[in-house]
């Protein structure tokens, strides 16, 4: 029975004459039961008319896999209905189950969000569905019943205790639950029937050791399970597809290849309207004043043209801001129809915005990065972007938020506000447009998410070395695991070095090669010749159920001047990753020098230097490399028609992209301007790498604008091993501040280095140990080994009562840091290098790089300069010794910028003034 006839079969008003559509709906209508089919079309039908058949595109494909009992990846835009489609095969076979022979007092299927309130808010949304669904069972008699329930952190005890009593069939819970429910002695059991796990904003975790500890609970789940469980994901657009499909299945067994599975690509299904604008094209001489009137204006307007509009801005404060901007200077906004959401607000107030842009009760929220993901905002029909989000996937994930029913366009404005995000925006806009995302990158082999699971399995049973190997290896980032990766870990959870013990690190497991020990163990069934491992300690699984998970935690540090111990504020922790011993910063509008960290302390002098690192370093999200890559061949491409056209060829060619006038003018005057000062071997492209030099006879300094626009994580990578080795030679101190496009190095002014040389004589099969050695005795460190110790539960969080803050967890590790760093091969130490040089420092780029260049496919070239050159401009504001405000960083832009022209014989602009940018 086809499509147009099961509609004969239902007596429903759909609003539409059936006989004039063509249905296409892939046969998945055909796969529910009455009931199911009928409250779809019910709720559904009006899509007929725009889609040709009952369902989205991703849902007509996805459907059929997941009725079939298929592994499934479904890649596609938020709001297309993927989730919808996950849910539908698997309420319609629970459905099916319970009229037929009854359900058990079981879970059936698990919903895994990296969110509580996404959670929370796909609870809310089962709840018609399911409620319907039924009613229109028990009209016709049948007594039915599907539960459903959400667990996570802020779930009640008396809760909790009510689902071991009625167990829900589908259970809506976070990755951290899941693995306390693995543990639990007696929910485990109701895990056992699950056949159905999905798997929300899949990418957001595959990123992180959330998702690497995701991986290893779902095989620890399949080990357990009656049947292997359907493994469904769902995932905004995201790169490469293959990759988070195998991430999300894992191995069929270890080494082996992937479980089977199908990818249900829909990236493109909705129609997206976008465009890059800025308010002038002199980002440079037009008046602070004048470019935050113009994009205030421009803001409001759009907000007036459309119902609901959500603005994203990179960093929390900049989100306050332009809320703020809004209120002070239009009658229209008030905290009735305006409201700010990010992570620093309460639980309260940002439920309280959320309830507003689900009910479409509020004109305008502005966000940094906490609404990319999770509730449904139907009523959302413009994003507007304020500066870079750094990355396509980020870019689509965001305006994504917008145009949520079927058939709208998805309408999105990105407002660029200086120059170098000018050019990012402008290629992620068109590279957006061509299909391109980002890739994903997944931590491998992470020893301190291995502990928590090994300890856990231990916890729950004595079992076979192999067995648990198994396991851990059968989950995608422990597929490479080696013997040696093993050994190291098990040296570790066994306490197998001297000690230990007397620093309070104590075995978590015991091993046994031969003979199973006597006393307090019993075993149920015992493998002549298997190695066992079990547990250690009576107070095992209350340590294991209080302190396992992966976010880390953090905390804020007071700053107090050396001496007299004034406290002069306080700096977030993730800011003293980019601080070394003798970096200036700014803080309350003074300078201060860095001179060392006790614990949760800073201690500073005051000076009246230059400040080294910028006040929104730890903020901002970093570029991604895919992404600067792209930057790169754009600048290689836009030169080629400036030489071959000039400046309108140059225009007439970027007028192809999605950006206005003003963006198209500015782009190609800062290329014309920086060909005709420096030349064309000045600008950095896929094919070369330029290092300017710049000697200031006034601040007596040689500055070195290194131009790698590969993001700020390659960045921090390549300019600390670049600054060890030209340190070495210089046998001065190296200064660097680092950003996306480029990093700065600086020295004194009778210092003179080949650093194009010695960039060049990098060896990539040395950079690891060159990284590694860099980092020693530095504050990345030591705060990178107090998150992987206490993740490795090497410091306890939580013990007899007793909650460790994160400055006091801080106070251990520093304690604990040089007596691990003396063990051979310490897997908490040896996670810690990996973590900071893979994850955080992006080494195996940094590796490609060099190796190109040593191959020759990437030349280094060097020039000397009087003064920056136009794309350098944002790199030398960031030594520049005057800038501490936002006007100060005008004005020096401003000077630059006049340079040039005098330079190459351009008229200059008059000063003008300035004020904060939005």
């Amino acid at each position: 029975m086809g499509g147009r006839d099961l509609l004969e079969h239902v007596d429903v008003d759909l609003g539409f004459d059936p006989g004039s559509v063509s249905i296409d709906d892939g046969g998945a209508l055909e796969l529910f039961e009455p009931a199911v089919r009928e409250w779809w079309i019910e709720t559904f039908g009006t899509y007929v008319p725009d889609n040709g058949g009952f369902f989205t595109p991703p849902q007509k494909e996805a459907i059929p896999h997941i009725h079939d009992g298929e592994n499934a990846l479904i890649a596609a835009p938020t709001g297309s209905g993927k989730t919808q489609a996950s849910f539908a095969a698997i309420v319609n076979e629970l459905f099916r189950r319970d009229r037929e022979d009854g359900l058990d007092n079981s879970v059936y299927c698990l919903y895994l969000s990296p969110l509580k309130s996404l959670a929370n808010d796909i609870h809310r949304n089962l709840e018609v569905p399911l409620s319907e669904i039924t009613a229109k069972l028990e009209d016709r008699g049948e007594d039915v019943e599907i539960r459903h329930a959400i667990r996570h952190g802020d779930t009640s005890d008396s809760d909790r205790q009510a689902m071991l009593e009625e167990t829900p069939h589908i259970l809506n819970t976070t990755p951290e639950t899941l693995a306390i429910l693995l543990n639990s002695p007696k929910f485990k059991k109701k895990l056992e029937t699950v056949e159905y796990v999905i798997v929300d904003e899949i990418h957001s975790l595959a990123a992180n050791k959330r998702g690497t500890h995701l991986s290893v609970s779902l095989e620890r789940l399949e080990a357990m399970a009656q049947t292997s469980p359907t493994r469904i994901g769902c995932s905004a657009t995201v790169e490469p597809l293959d990759t988070m499909a195998e991430f999300l299945v894992g191995r069929e067994a270890p080494g082996g290849d992937p479980r089977d599975y199908e990818i249900v690509d829909a990236r493109f299904a909705r129609e997206f309207d976008m465009e890059l604008t800025t308010p002038t094209d002199d980002l440079i001489h037009t008046a602070q004043s004048t470019i935050n009137d113009r994009f205030y204006d421009q803001l409001h307007d759009l907000i007036g043209d459309h119902t609901n509009t959500l603005v994203f801005t990179n960093t929390r404060s900049g989100a306050e801001r332009v809320l703020h901007n809004l209120r002070e200077r239009f009658d229209a906004y008030d905290a009735e129809n305006s409201g700010c959401h990010h992570g620093s607000l309460s639980k309260d107030k940002r439920q309280a915005i959320e309830s507003d842009l689900k009910s479409g009760d509020i004109d305008v929220v502005t966000t940094s990065t906490s609404l990319e993901l999770g509730i449904d905002m139907p009523h959302i029909d413009l994003v507007v972007q304020v500066g870079s989000p750094k990355s396509v996937a980020a870019l689509l994930q965001r305006v994504g938020r917008a145009g949520h029913q079927l058939g709208e366009t998805v309408t999105g404005r990105v407002v660029a506000l200086d120059r170098d995000e000018l050019i990012e925006c402008a290629v992620m806009l068109q590279k957006a447009e061509a299909g391109f995302v980002d890739r994903v990158f997944v931590p491998e082999k992470a020893h301190d998410v291995a502990t928590q699971h090994v300890y856990g399995m231990a916890i729950n049973d004595i079992r076979p070395e192999s067995e648990i190997i198994g396991i851990l290896r059968r989950a995608y980032p422990y597929r490479n695991y080696t013997d040696d990766d093993w050994e190291r870990l098990v040296r570790y959870l066994t306490a197998d070095y001297p000690g230990m013990e007397e620093e309070n690190v104590y075995a978590k497991i015991w091993r046994d090669e031969n003979d199973p020990p006597d006393g307090e163990y019993h075993y149920d069934e015992f493998l002549v010749g298997e190695t066992l491992i079990g547990k250690r300690g009576r107070l095992a699984r209350v340590i294991y159920m209080t302190n396992i998970g992966t976010i880390p935690d953090s905390f804020t540090c007071d700053v107090l001047t050396r001496g007299d111990s004034e406290w002069v504020g306080q700096l977030d922790e993730s800011y003293l990753d980019t601080l070394e011993s003798g970096d200036v910063f700014v803080l309350g509008g003074d300078r201060y020098e860095y001179r060392y960290r006790r614990g949760s302390k800073v201690y500073v002098d005051r000076t009246s230097a230059r400040p080294t690192v910028p006040s929104w370093y730890s903020e901002r999200l970093p570029l991604s490399y895919d992404l600067g890559q792209e930057i790169l061949t754009f600048q290689r491409e836009l030169l080629a028609k400036l030489q071959r056209g000039g400046q309108s060829a140059a225009r007439l060619w970027l007028r192809e992209f999605p950006l206005d006038e003003h963006s198209v003018r500015a782009i190609v005057e800062m290329f014309d301007q920086q060909v005709r000062y420096a030349g064309p071997e000045s600008v950095s492209t896929d094919k070369r790498l330029v290092i300017e030099e710049e000697r200031d006879r006034e601040a007596y300094e040689r500055r070195y604008y290194v131009h790698s626009n590969y993001g700020r994580r390659f960045n921090d990578g390549l300019s600390r091993l670049l600054a060890y080795h030209v340190a070495q030679q210089a046998t001065a101190n190296v200064q660097v501040a680092v950003a996306d496009h480029g990093f700065t190095l600086s020295m004194p002014l009778n210092r003179k280095v080949d650093v194009a040389g010695v960039l060049e004589s990098i060896e990539p099969t040395g950079v690891r140990a060159d990284l590694r050695a860099s980092l020693d005795g530095t504050d990345l460190l030591e705060r990178y080994f107090r998150i992987n110790a206490t993740r490795s539960l090497m410091i306890l969080k939580r013990y007899k009562g007793y909650e460790k803050s994160a400055s006091e967890q801080q106070v251990n590790s520093e304690m604990l840091l040089g007596f691990a760093q003396e063990l051979d091969g310490f897997a908490v130490i040896e996670e810690t290098y990996r973590e900071i040089l893979e994850d955080k420092l992006n080494v195996a780029a940094i590796e490609d790089v060099l190796d190109a260049i040593d191959a020759g496919k990437i030349g280094v070239v060097h020039h000397r300069v009087d003064s920056p050159t136009p794309r350098a401009f944002g790199l030398a504001t960031l030594m520049a010794s005057d800038v501490v405000l936002a006007e100060d960083e005008s004005a020096v832009l401003q000077e630059f910028h006049e340079r040039v022209k005098a330079a190459i014989g351009e008229e200059s602009a008059d000063t003008v003034s300035v004020t904060d940018r939005p």
